[in-house]
């Protein structure tokens, strides 16, 4: 079969090089006539495909219609008709119009040249727009000119392509060939600039944070380690930004946020790319629940302005993104799917015999809050199809959240899930210094144990809190996710222009 496999290859790589050599020649005839198109430097394209059609009027019966004159430029898409005028499509970033190209309009002589131009070509024209008999907008070319000479075929049915792999290498060509792909990009464009409005719009200072950091923190995640070659020092890829917001908190700005890439040396999957978009906000005198709002408006207004409404579907399931979320604890979601009570659980022990009780499998011994949080991972956060706040976490794995203190093993902290997926992360934010240096030295002591992923110390982030830290309001998003949500997107790579790839061999 993988012989089978590689003749066909070969044959297709044959038939390539064979169509590519025509090509190339063709440029070579254009070189020698004084008309290499790659010496074009600039073509002043004022109109596209989608105004024009949107903007054509029919003329009003019985009297003639003043000729609208257009000059656009895209690709040359499909070629139809033979002798002396053909219709053709040309394709723009906004979406496609035919053209009519006829010998006595353009003259023989470029009528001649354009009977050469090859699928793929960028072309530019000026002419007038008309409709067809079969009411389609069109234009009449006057005048067309080859801009850039496509060497290599575009796919005939690029879109039928099953190596889903190739299309995220060749994005390029899945934009081409693919209005869709185009369309998803378009849509997250235009989510970005909506989150940042949305928040501009109550008061957020947009702020850079540096990316290469000497100390590891912000989240629980392994990190891309670098070397800076000057101060001879190992430095990482950033995993959060959190650390670092707080500090201007900390200065004085009352709102700020960040929208920008993280980098987590972690696996790959439809949810997870190494590098990825969040965005991650601190509002002063605002806590959790302050975070739990901002998320729902927030969510609910992109849902509006991108999709038409707050009701979207995703793979096939309906998702109500009005206001009015479910906000239950950890705790109380476990029992809710489970029946499972760790309210009445007190010691590492029980925890652990509960766990097992529920048929998860545990090797050494366990913390009251790790197991919490094991349970929901494995038997809770597939569930959550309509958007939940799953509040109120276990201390152990929330080291930079404020203690509720009606029950001290447990955190002012939130996740929102949608979908059975988690889109966003947000705290009261832990301000007590003192506490603070606490939970990072017993972080430091579960990464002398082994876990590479657990937060450093970070004197300064500390010493910074001694200044003091109003009671403050943490949130971050993945931006990615958020996407793939409002363009019903299957994985992560769909959303992301040029995913991480591993090389071909």
């Amino acid at each position: 079969m993988n012989e089978e496999n590689n003749m066909n290859q070969n044959i297709e790589q044959e038939d390539l090089n064979e169509l590519m050599k025509v090509r190339i020649a063709k440029l070579e005839d254009l070189r020698e006539k004084g008309k290499d198109p790659f010496q074009i430097v600039k073509f002043d394209s004022k109109d596209n495909s989608k105004d024009i059609k949107e903007k054509f009027v029919d003329p009003v019966e019985g009297e003639e219609a003043e000729p609208v004159v257009v000059t656009l430029a895209g690709r040359l898409m499909a070629k139809r008709g033979h002798g002396k005028a053909s219709f053709c499509d040309l394709q723009d970033m906004y979406g496609r119009i035919q053209i009519y190209v006829k010998l006595d309009e353009v003259g023989a002589e470029s009528y001649e040249e354009f009977k050469k131009y090859d699928i793929g070509d960028i072309i530019g024209i000026t002419g007038t727009v008309f409709k067809t008999h079969m009411g389609e907008v069109s234009v009449k070319v006057k005048e067309i000119t080859l801009l850039s000479k496509s060497l290599r075929p575009l796919p005939e049915k690029f879109h039928g392509l099953k190596d889903m792999d190739l299309r995220y290498r060749q994005r390029y060509v899945d934009l081409i060939m693919n209005e869709d792909v185009k369309d998803t990009f378009i849509a997250r464009s235009k989510i970005i600039k909506g989150i940042r409005k949305y928040l501009d719009d109550r008061g957020y200072l947009e702020v850079d944070t540096p990316i290469l950091n000497t100390i590891q923190g912000g989240a629980t995640a392994r990190p891309f380690v670098t070397h800076h070659n000057t101060l001879d020092l190992d430095m990482y890829l950033r995993i959060a930004p959190e650390l670092y917001l707080k500090r201007l908190i900390v200065g004085g700005f009352h709102k700020v946020y960040e929208m920008g890439r993280l980098f987590r040396n972690e696996g790959m999957d439809i949810k997870h790319n190494p590098e990825f978009t969040t965005f991650e906000l601190y509002s002063a005198y605002e806590d959790y629940n302050d975070m739990m709002d901002l998320v729902e408006g927030l969510f609910s207004t992109l849902a509006q302005d991108v999709c038409g409404t707050t009701k979207i579907t995703y793979q096939g399931t309906e998702i109500d993104l009005t206001p009015g979320w479910k906000r239950i604890s950890m705790i109380d979601a476990i029992k809710e799917v489970t029946g499972a009570d760790f309210n009445k659980v007190n010691t590492d022990e029980e925890a652990a015999e509960l766990v097992k009780s529920l048929g998860i499998n545990l090797e050494g011994s366990i913390t009251r809050g790790d197991a919490i949080a094991l349970v929901f991972d494995e038997k809770v956060e597939e569930t959550l199809i309509q958007p939940t706040f799953i509040i109120d976490y276990p201390i152990e794995i929330s080291p930079l959240a404020k203690k509720k203190y009606s029950d001290p093993r447990l955190v002012e902290r939130f996740e929102v899930f949608i979908g059975g997926r988690e889109y966003g992360n947000a705290f009261s934010e832990l301000n007590d210094p003192i506490d603070q240096k606490e939970r990072f030295m017993a972080q430091v002591a579960e990464r002398e144990a082994g876990n590479d992923e657990a937060n450093m110390m970070d004197e300064d982030y500390v010493q910074a809190l001694e200044y003091g830290l109003p009671p403050t309001g943490g949130l971050g998003v993945g931006v990615d996710r958020l996407v793939m949500l409002l363009t019903d997107s299957y994985s992560i790579r769909d959303v992301l222009l040029f995913p991480t790839m591993k090389p071909l061999d």
